[in-house]
């Protein structure tokens, strides 16, 4: 196996393990039971565990923001390029559900320059999100477009508690569904609305 994809295979079995166990609980032993490969094996690519984590976050991060900037340029009209940022988002997320989990809750376990270069590359996703959300609304002030697109990471990250990839529901059926209610809300029929209120 070439070099370059015996890193990537190490990197997939690490985020897998990172996912299911959290970072801190998790040692070289199991990652290396995990890959498959002997504890020199894995040192030959990455100094330690922090590394490995390092490489997964700035890894999924550079996909998931470069996919984002090719889906969103794909349209001028505000409102199409706010769901094509956020299909984008629901597909890679569940099509890269352990890493995007290790990507939303491991965020705090990088130190150093690691952690700063993370923070940044969060920040100007975010800052992405937020201004299409304001385009697409321009009534908006800063901070309402601020919260919103939050409130969207929120919603969208957060399908790993629930999702399963194997089952009915498709990727591409999820993101639609998430375009709609972020884009709509939850609509509620006036007859249903109103026999709740009697």
């Amino acid at each position: 196996m070439p070099s370059d994809l015996r890193l990537d295979h190490l990197l997939r079995a690490a985020a897998r393990v990172f996912a299911r166990d959290g970072y801190h609980r998790t040692s070289m032993r199991d990652l290396a039971l995990a890959s498959g490969m002997s504890l020199a094996g894995m040192y030959y690519y990455v100094r330690g565990k922090e590394e490995l984590l390092t490489l997964i976050q700035e890894r999924c991060f550079d996909q998931v923001m470069d996919g984002a900037r090719v889906a969103v340029a794909q349209s001028r009209d505000p409102a199409e390029r706010l769901q094509a940022f956020i299909r984008h988002h629901v597909t890679f997320f569940a099509d890269h559900m352990a890493e995007m989990k290790v990507l939303s809750h491991e965020a705090d376990s990088l130190t150093g320059n690691a952690a700063q270069a993370m923070r940044s590359k969060k920040k100007a996703y975010s800052t992405l999100l937020a201004d299409l959300v304001g385009k697409a609304n321009t009534e908006l002030t800063a901070e309402e477009r601020r919260v919103r697109a939050y409130a969207l990471f929120g919603m969208m990250n957060w399908i790993y508690t629930w999702y399963r990839p194997d089952g009915a529901l498709k990727p591409a059926e999820l993101a639609d569904q998430v375009c709609t209610l972020a884009l709509h809300g939850i609509s509620l029929h006036e007859d249903a609305h109103d026999a709740g209120r009697r």
